[in-house]
């Protein structure tokens, strides 16, 4: 058994593997049970209600967290001319036009997040098949296609993050780092919540979230309650 492993198996012991933690119990068990030997990501998954083949039952948005991912976002912006230069002000990492367009068609993606002015996008949604499975076509839904691009970018720069439902009706969304506060995390984690909850599709019959699952890089998965939704910094049972 390799030492990760060891350490993995050691960290799932720890949690109760049938029992749903309340958010802030789940945030410090996450802390306390985290085994990578860098400042790990704080995750957390959600099983949905919904059947995302049907377009009334998509569910994707963007949410700014309050106190941010812990990460600085890598953006490129789709844009000329004042755009561009505005966008460079901003802080955006990569900035350009046709050139950029073709770079990104040959396999370029090494970018967290995308942005394009409208003009472009004629050309822009050719790229559907690179960026599309990545999660990162730039969409007038999550804000990123838009003439106010320096607004744009710094939301992203600042924590905005976007989710999208899978096709397996999983939905996937960071919260911050370990090394976040547990109340840091868990006002993030209830900022992402109140926005998916906003986003239920009125076609979605039945529960909603049906599991919610929280977990740090390479660790183990948490349970969390999908019920609690209120009052999350609440102090909970010792973990």
């Amino acid at each position: 058994m390799s030492k990760r492993s060891k350490a993995y198996v050691a960290a799932a012991e720890k949690i109760e593997a049938d029992r749903a933690y309340a958010p802030l119990e789940a945030v410090r068990l996450a802390q306390a049970t985290s085994i990578a030997k860098f400042d790990a990501t704080v995750e957390v998954a959600f099983r949905l209600g919904v059947d995302p083949r049907k377009s009334d039952q998509m569910v994707r948005g963007t949410v700014n967290l309050p106190h941010g991912t812990g990460k600085t976002a890598r953006v490129l912006v789709f844009a000329t001319g004042d755009r561009a230069e505005q966008a460079r002000a901003a802080g955006a990492d990569i900035v350009g036009g046709d050139e950029l367009i073709e770079r990104v068609a040959a396999g370029f993606t090494d970018f967290d997040s995308a942005v394009a002015t409208p003009d472009l996008m004629g050309k822009v949604g050719r790229l559907g098949k690179v960026l599309g499975p990545r999660g990162l076509m730039p969409n007038p839904k999550t804000g990123t296609v838009t003439m106010d691009v320096a607004k744009a970018v710094n939301e992203i720069k600042g924590g905005k993050i976007e989710f999208r439902v899978d096709k397996h009706a999983n939905l996937h969304f960071i919260v911050g780092k370990v090394s976040f506060t547990d109340i840091q995390l868990v006002e993030n984690y209830g900022a992402a919540l109140e926005e998916v909850l906003r986003l239920k599709p009125s076609a979605s019959k039945g529960r909603y979230i049906s599991k919610a699952t929280m977990s740090t890089t390479n660790g183990p998965g948490i349970l969390v309650d999908q019920n609690k939704t209120r009052n999350l910094t609440e102090a909970d049972a010792e973990v």
